[in-house]
């Protein structure tokens, strides 16, 4: 499972002209559920996004979460970000697990993210979205659980 973080200072995602979330400050959670992914993974993933130290503090530093500064949270689910892009023009998306493994899976860790007691919003799974994305700093961050878990 990767999740992309983005601090931003606000972000939104629109669904047909409609907008279906919306945050102010906090991250946007750019999240791909690859083949071989489980629940252990997203139990790994959220407490270390709710809980990463990319924040900063009056001295500039990042030393705050985003529990500490209450910040807000926006879930998309994101494939793209499993593209293997070794051979050719094209990405093969064969890593990225099946869309019925995958919406659960993404529904599992949004759970867990609203168990942080943290604004949680969420885009629309397998539906074409717009997000808008004021990204802080900028400030993006890769996480894996796959370099955690092996």
């Amino acid at each position: 499972m990767k999740a992309l973080l983005q601090r931003v200072s606000k972000a939104s995602v629109t669904v047909d002209g409609k907008e279906v979330g919306r945050i102010g400050p906090g991250l946007v959670v750019l999240l791909g559920v690859a083949v071989g992914d489980s629940e252990k993974d997203a139990q790994y993933l959220v407490p270390k996004i709710v809980n990463l130290r990319i924040f900063t503090d009056a001295q500039d530093k990042f030393n705050l979460s985003a529990l500490d500064v209450k910040g807000e949270l926006l879930f998309v689910s994101q494939f793209t970000l499993l593209a293997d892009t070794l051979k050719g023009r094209r990405p093969s998306f064969i890593e990225a697990a099946p869309p019925e493994q995958a919406e659960a899976l993404f529904n599992y860790a949004v759970g867990l993210a609203r168990e942080s007691s943290l604004k949680v919003a969420t885009g629309r799974f397998q539906q074409h979205m717009q997000v808008e994305i004021h990204n802080d700093g900028p400030v993006t961050v890769m996480l894996d659980s796959r370099e955690k878990l092996g």
